[in-house]
């Protein structure tokens, strides 16, 4: 077997947390585990290997390399954070076989709680194997933080003295992956705190900690006062880089980009997940050369004409396939009135989906509310917002610069890269009652949904309702806590809504919403 063959087949190529079936059923004979498979052993990997086989992701593994650092230097906890299918995981992993460190994997998903979360580092870290004969149980059995702290610290100082007398470093790394998934754990408020703080807690330098969330860092904030991990944001892939992960595999690349040229485009608008896009451009390639005798050929453009009227018959099924969303109708409605309700006419001749489920007025004006404190900047309310609720256009508009257009676009480009903001509760409520009060004769139209939602100028307990509200957009996740600011002290909230469906609110309480939307 050659190196470029032996190398497909690593040691911890499987994550570690999970076992392996092999193929073969005879039993093998087990040799007890070694400091040497904590590593990738002598099956390391290039720079330029490394960078080739991961497009677009350039920046997050020299960021990785320049955090994680030189051999034996010790480094500050680093998270990396993205979108599923962003390649957070299979990156980490590889730059550690590029580096050769030695490392411990556990990912939530698979340690589903606490007990089994510990369980699994010790396991590794004191070199112990489940199997037959020790009853597949672990090594040390640990339910408490506290013992996990005791245990560990007890193993890292022995796996320290081995890999000092092998000459390999005196420094380990802890991987957690999925990490986000701990908030949904019985007590997962406590695991999250324990595990950001745990450098701190256990003091020794010789540790890295890793890990990977679906989440921004903020989320997790609290006032603990840990130390913040550094933060490697993995963006979605763009088009252009989705193109070279499919084509890196490719035989005929020619033919394959000419079926890429047909779909990519239209199913990168629903779905930009490698794995979903591999699994269902599998099926269509093979559509796709149905006519063809010879799968080596090179395309002209009549043949990609015929390739393409194959294959068009297919592609709406496939995108319907990928992404689902079930829309039944009420059972009482006509058939005119599911008609009129399926589309609601917008200003520019667009057709826009109207609201399938139901809110209160006060409750969408919330939604807005939140909405309109996420994108727009804290520093502009003043100025978006008059005493009454309505825009301030009082001032003249200046004809802007070249020099303000490129600082308003490179600011445009850091806020998407950024995502919505996080803002506090008061914020929220002012920006509210400015939006409601434009809404008022909205409330006086529909006087029983006035009287459900309990919303009256006068009344006293319009805030204890407001507030209990506010519980229910972050029960149905509309917002959700951003964890707390140290320094403010209070919880601070997110608005996960997308601009069309807060488009389809507003459009509900006849609300102009752009009016009110700061546009860089």
């Amino acid at each position: 077997m050659t190196r470029e063959e032996s190398s497909k087949v690593t040691r911890r190529s499987i994550r570690l947390a999970s076992s392996v079936t092999d193929e073969n059923p005879e039993p093998k004979p087990s040799h007890p585990p070694t400091v040497a498979d904590l590593t990738f052993g002598e099956e390391s990997i290039t720079l330029d290997a490394l960078l080739s086989n991961f497009p677009g992701r350039r920046s997050q593994i020299l960021d990785l390399i320049r955090l994680i650092g030189p051999l034996d230097s010790p480094s500050l906890p680093i998270m990396v954070y993205g979108d599923a299918s962003t390649g957070k995981t299979s990156v980490a992993l590889q730059v550690f076989r590029h580096l050769n460190r030695p490392f411990v994997y556990s990912s939530c998903r698979t340690c589903c709680s606490p007990r089994l979360l510990f369980e699994s580092i010790l396991n590794q870290l004191l070199l112990h194997s489940k199997c037959s004969s020790n009853g597949y149980a672990s090594a040390k059995r640990c339910d408490k933080p506290s013992d996990f702290v005791n245990l560990l610290r007890q193993a890292l100082s022995d796996v320290m003295e081995t890999l000092g007398r092998k000459s390999m470093g005196k420094m380990l790394y802890l991987i957690v992956d999925h990490v986000d998934l701990i908030k949904d754990w019985d007590k997962g408020a406590m695991i999250l705190q324990f595990l950001f703080s745990l450098y701190s807690v256990l003091k020794m330098p010789q540790l890295g900690i890793i890990l990977i969330s679906g989440l921004p860092p903020d989320v997790y904030y609290s006032n603990m006062g840990y130390t913040d991990p550094l933060p490697v944001y993995f963006p979605e892939y763009s088009e252009d880089e989705l193109r070279q992960i499919f084509l890196k595999t490719q035989v005929n690349k020619k033919l394959y980009s000419a079926f890429l040229d047909v779909v990519l485009r239209p199913f990168c608008r629903v779905t930009r997940r490698v794995e979903e896009l591999s699994t269902t451009f599998s099926s269509l390639f093979r559509k796709y050369c149905v006519p063809l005798d010879d799968l080596a050929i090179s395309p002209n453009e009549d043949l990609k004409r015929r390739l393409y009227s194959n294959l068009k018959p297919h592609i709406t099924s496939s995108l319907n396939e990928i992404f689902r969303v079930s829309s039944r109708p009420h059972d009482g409605d006509t058939k005119g009135e599911r008609r009129q309700k399926a589309s609601y006419s917008s200003e520019n001749g667009e057709e826009l989906e109207i609201l399938d489920f139901h809110m209160s007025t006060s409750a969408k004006y919330l939604l807005i509310a939140a909405f309109l404190a996420s994108r727009n900047p804290a520093t502009l309310d003043a100025s978006m917002f008059d005493s009454t609720g309505g825009m301030d256009n009082r001032k003249r508009k200046r004809k802007a610069s070249e020099k303000s257009m490129e600082k308003k676009e490179i600011a445009e480009q850091e806020a998407v890269m950024k995502g919505p903001g996080s803002f506090p509760l008061e914020r929220l409520l002012a920006i509210f009652q400015c939006i409601a009060s434009v809404g008022d004769s909205s409330f006086g139209e529909e006087e029983e949904e006035e009287e459900a939602t309990g919303y009256d100028k006068e009344s006293n307990n319009m805030m204890s309702d407001i507030l209990l509200q506010v519980s229910s957009l972050c029960d149905a996740n509309f917002m959700i806590k951003s964890g707390s600011c140290p320094l403010e002290g209070s919880i601070r909230y997110r608005s996960m809504v997308s601009e069309d469906l807060c488009l389809k609110v507003a459009r509900s309480l006849s609300f102009p919403l752009s009016k009110y939307l700061y546009r860089r």
